[in-house]
């Protein structure tokens, strides 16, 4: 884990534990990256409750409850299906927080409507609200990973004044 991330993923565990709030992970195209970054942070089980990596579509409904329908008609990278896994980790954990992310990391993958590069992030509270964010990220594999990964614990950070209930 280089340095930069894992301050990042400090400063993620230091804001949540400074809420009392824990967090649940549901990633798919980081493959549990987000995960790993926070659980590279000593004291992390303070703040850190769970992760899921749901890949395929399957793991998507059995283990979040997105819905086969959410999935046919709008695709494992859309805003209506991290929601719905951000949903998910919350139903299914004691985390007050929670991050979905599902995307297109490449080089293979990509069509014109969704391209390599595309990831679709969600943010939820239990109680509160939710946001979505549709980025488009530059590089290769790797790169869509990581930016993703950096994209999805500064979002957490910025939950109090973006989310809507």
């Amino acid at each position: 884990m280089d340095r930069a991330l894992l301050t990042l993923a400090q400063d993620v565990g230091d804001w949540l534990a400074a809420r009392g709030s824990m967090l649940a992970t549901a990633e798919s195209c980081t493959g549990g990256w987000i995960a790993e970054a926070v659980t590279a942070v000593s004291g992390s089980s303070a703040w850190f409750d769970r992760g899921w990596v749901t890949y395929s579509n399957e793991a998507k409904m059995e283990m979040l409850g997105v819905q086969p329908h959410t999935l046919q008609t709008r695709g494992a990278v859309s805003e209506a299906v991290v929601l719905e896994m951000v949903m998910g980790a919350l139903l299914h954990s004691r985390a007050s927080h929670a991050v979905a992310v599902s995307g297109v990391a490449g080089p293979t993958g990509g069509t014109a409507e969704k391209p390599v590069g595309m990831v679709c992030l969600a943010w939820g509270q239990r109680g509160g609200g939710m946001q979505v964010q549709t980025h488009h990220f530059d590089g290769d594999r790797e790169a869509v990973r990581r930016q993703t990964v950096e994209a999805a614990l500064r979002g957490l950070m910025a939950m109090d004044s973006t989310l809507t209930a």
